[in-house]
């Protein structure tokens, strides 16, 4: 080599790559990609081979798929369950055969004789059954619970319930000698209005009786009890557990809980919940679970209140100080609360899987040493998450945050020690690997803004939601949209901003880049105290142990192909749990965006979490882009896929909502004919009306449903009465916040067979500024009860919950009241300091009546619209009253 060559070379390398500006220097060999000829070490340093781009992004693209598809075949294998093998196993086609029968008690609704009386009668019959066949070594007492209580709760803004002589079943399995503690298994019987309820909560309940008849059934003895409180009012936000877990005596002994319920039919029950603290509890479940399914993951995400749910976990933990364990079935959540929750749709294979579980978990919780000293165990979270449905890794909070810091320190280390590799070239390189970080979060940003634009423009041409049916169009519109994006900006990077740079050196630094981020993501998220910063170990130690594992040059023949076959295989862990994660999260979140309401544009929602994925999935193969020789032929694929769908979903070729009998995916649309009457503060009738009151519950409205019954159109939109709480609407929920467009289609008069008795019982002077009324109330089983203090007033205490009022979203009061069969008229009164003038009144206070069944729940008008509705849709229907009064 001549000597002008080799100085041009070392200062190729020198420089992190940079073509010396005097051309006339190089030959052609040197002016390309390769420093090939330099010394390192006494050894010649080789360069990898550019990667061919016409199979660099197919083999990514196979990768991917291939991991999907082992995530796919590994949970579907795993829904396989054998049936029991004798006859202290549990066994699912008897559990099925108690599903079957309280199912075919429907619905469930709590205050109704199906509820109160026959599902009620028909668990005391098998309970009664079960007791018979009980061995010597047990016990079983059984308890009929009718608790009148209250409380408030900071679900859906905030509110206040109150409950009256609502239903518990408890049963209490025991040692024949007894037992001083005890583990609680929580299910619930009731159900929503119009819905057979099977998943929620009916097949936990048929488990809970299967789990009961096999441990009574075995001749070895429990050292601790196990209660079952089959529950039946849930429904009614979490009354019954509250009820229980307050009021009945057996509530003292218990030390831990399971809770079973669904956000989804069948599937796979996944521990969402756990603790708090008490990370014994999991380390149980660990050890006696066959089939684990658990994430902290979907804790943190849950806890954090982005799901529009709650569970009796909440009222155990906050009301009963009590640890334990929430489960729920989460597979196909569209039919979740509709019609289509029926028996026949849960697979025997899911109820033996999930009553393998539990039941292991409760025999190892009923046997353990630390159930009766679990005070001592209390202190602690847990890191836990399962691999592929196979086992689950645990352990303690505290060892996490030190492996974390650990794994943070070493990759820091190691981008320290290739920054100061030259030392007179430190500051340089420093700059260099800065900028390619913050190059690498400008185009997550870039592709985050391009997609969500995309999401918008689809929502605004009135085009939201065509993936909720076919899934794979939200992948193909706004994965192609958002890979496109990615590729795009980082070879518009390499063209024009690192256009004579070496392939490698930039490779090599986008990896760094990309290790970089995650480290930092990993201390922060460590230093917030979250538990899911196991997920960016994964995306640490292991990219870093695939480079470690890797030769840097490769110079034979077929090098090029090892490299990536190595570093695929480096990477495979981190990418098959972030594939496993990203089908949890879609499983649970696609079909709540059918019912999150009017006000959240479902396709944002969703593009922002396939963007995420998207990003996340790219990290490591981001310096693929700056290895290969062009991205030409991706990028023209990946933009004719995203046009063409978008062309097809503009058209509107891919309807969101389905009518099949296989797998119904419908639009929920609930419906109230309502007469509203307002009075003034003489107790006139200033205004009244009557009108069928129509929510749609996603962001579509009432859009596709006008062509099929033309009356419900944008003209009727439901104007808001400023002047009364909640807009002068019979919310049965504090949810307005969530659904302000509706709509109110003008109808005749209800007159309900047993109409809402509102009597003011007194009004006293408490002092010069403070005043206390009195009302008594009788009426349907479900009553709504709004209050707002005028202006100069504030409602200061009350007979209710825990005496402090709580408000809702807008500022305004709710009271959720519900009863069983039977109860006396609820009694209560509100204390307001009042201003010395209040001509106006000091306070507006309304009550709705709601007829979720009986001969008062649907009127001719409303079972006439009802029928009109196209099948795609799930409507459901009742009647209702508002009334409005100022005092």
């Amino acid at each position: 080599m001549e000597r002008g060559a080799a100085t041009a070379v070392w200062r190729l390398r020198a420089t992190g790559g940079h073509r010396d500006r005097d051309r006339r220097h190089l030959s052609p060999r040197e002016d390309g990609d390769c420093d090939v000829g330099e010394k390192k070490q006494g050894g010649p340093r080789r360069q990898l081979l550019p990667l061919p781009e016409e199979w660099g992004a197919p083999l990514v693209l196979l990768y991917l798929l291939g991991l999907r598809a082992l995530v796919h075949v590994s949970h579907r294998q795993l829904l396989r369950q054998p049936s029991a093998a004798g006859p202290y196993d549990f066994s699912a086609p008897r559990a099925r055969g108690y599903l079957d029968n309280i199912t075919a008690i429907w619905p469930r609704t709590v205050g109704s004789p199906e509820n109160e009386v026959l599902t009620v009668n028909y668990l005391l019959e098998q309970i009664g059954a079960i007791e018979k066949e009980t061995t010597d070594a047990h016990k079983i007492s059984v308890d009929i619970q009718r608790p009148t209580g209250s409380f408030s709760i900071d679900f859906l803004g905030g509110f206040t319930s109150y409950y009256a002589n609502i239903t518990n079943v408890v049963v209490k399995l025991e040692p024949r000698n007894g037992a001083q503690h005890a583990v609680l298994s929580n299910c619930h019987f009731d159900s929503v209005p119009n819905t057979p309820g099977a998943s929620d909560d009916a097949v936990s309940c048929a488990v809970m009786l299967e789990i009961l008849n096999t441990l009574s059934k075995s001749s070895e003895p429990l050292q601790h009890a196990v209660i079952f409180l089959f529950n039946g009012a849930e429904e009614n936000i979490l009354q019954a557990s509250h009820g229980f877990i307050t009021q009945h005596e057996w509530a003292k002994s218990i030390r831990a809980f399971i809770n079973l319920e669904a956000a989804g039919v069948g599937g796979k029950e996944l521990v969402f919940q756990t603790g708090p603290e008490n990370p014994w509890l999991v380390q149980a479940y660990v050890a006696a679970a066959k089939h684990p399914f658990a994430s902290v993951v979907a804790q943190e995400i849950f806890q954090s209140g982005i799901i529009p749910a709650d569970t009796d976990f909440r009222i155990y933990r906050d009301f009963g100080n009590v640890p334990g364990i929430d489960l729920a079935f989460i597979e196909n959540g569209y039919i979740y609360h509709t019609k289509y929750d029926t028996s026949d749709r849960i697979l025997t294979d899911s109820i033996q899987r999930a009553g393998d579980n539990i039941l292991a978990v409760l025999k190892y919780l009923a046997t353990s040493d630390k159930l009766a000293k679990s005070f001592e165990y209390r202190h602690g979270s847990v890191v836990f998450f399962d691999v592929l449905g196979l086992f689950v890794l645990a352990y303690p909070a505290r060892v996490g945050i030190i492996m974390n810091y650990i794994t943070a320190a070493i990759a820091f280390l190691y981008l320290s020690k290739k920054v100061l590799q030259a030392k007179t070239r430190a500051i340089d390189n420093l700059k260099k690997l800065f900028t390619a970080f913050g190059l690498t979060l400008l185009s997550w940003l870039c592709t985050l803004v391009a997609v969500l634009t995309v999401a918008v423009f689809v929502s605004l041409i009135g085009r939201s939601l065509s993936w909720y049916t076919h899934f794979s169009v939200s992948v193909f519109l706004y994965g192609t949209a958002a890979a496109a994006k990615l590729i795009l900006v980082h070879t518009l990077i390499k063209k024009f901003f690192y256009k004579n740079m070496n392939k490698q050196y930039l490779g090599e630094m986008f990896f760094d880049a990309s290790l970089m981020i995650w480290s930092i993501a990993l201390a922060v998220i460590t230093q917030m105290g979250l538990c899911s910063a196991f997920i960016c170990v994964l995306w640490v130690a292991f990219p870093l142990l695939a480079k470690l594992m890797i030769h840097r040059e490769f110079s034979q023949k077929g090098a090029t192909i090892k490299f990536v076959m190595i570093y695929m295989l480096g990477m495979f862990v981190p990418y098959i749990y972030m594939i496993y994660l990203s089908w949890t999260v879609f499983e649970m979140f696609t079909p709540i965006m059918g019912r999150s309401g009017s006000e959240i544009l479902p396709d944002v929602v969703l593009a922002g979490f396939i963007v995420v994925f998207t990003v996340i999935l790219s990290s490591y193969f981001i310096n693929f882009i700056y290895l290969v020789k062009s991205t030409k032929t991706t990028l023209v694929t990946l933009s004719a896929v995203f046009v063409v769908t978008l062309i097809l979903v503009c058209s509107g070729i891919f309807f969101p909502y389905s009518s099949d009998a296989a797998n119904p995916k419908p639009k929920r649309v609930f419906l109230q004919h309502t007469s509203r009457r307002f009075h003034d503060l003489t107790g006139n009738l200033v205004k009244s009306d009557s009108g069928i009151w129509i929510n749609g519950f996603d962001y579509n409205g009432i859009s596709h449903i006008t062509p099929h019954v033309p009356e419900i159109n944008d003209t009727i939109r439901t104007p808001c009465e400023e002047q009364a709480p909640f807009c002068g609407l019979p919310w049965i929920l504090p949810v307005h916040f969530m659904f302000r467009k509706n709509w109110y289609l003008p109808a005749p008069e209800i007159i309900p067979r047993r109409p809402i008795h509102f009597k003011v019982l007194s009004k006293d002077q408490m002092s010069s500024n403070s005043m206390r009324l009195s009302f008594e109330v009788t009426g349907p089983s479900h009553m709504s009860l709004y209050v707002r203090p005028h202006e100069g007033s504030a409602l200061s205490t009350w007979s209710l919950g825990d005496g402090m009022p709580v408000a809702s979203v807008g500022g305004d009061y709710f009271v959720f009241y519900s009863r069983g069969l039977q109860a006396t008229p609820w009694r209560f009164w509100v204390e307001l300091r009042v201003p010395e003038k209040h001509a106006t009144g000091v306070v507006s206070l309304a009550i709705a009546a709601h007829y979720f069944f009986g001969e008062d729940q649907k009127s001719p008008q409303l079972s006439a619209l009802l029928e009109s509705f196209p099948n795609w849709t799930f409507s459901s229907g009742w009647s209702s009253t508002y009334d409005l009064f100022v005092f």
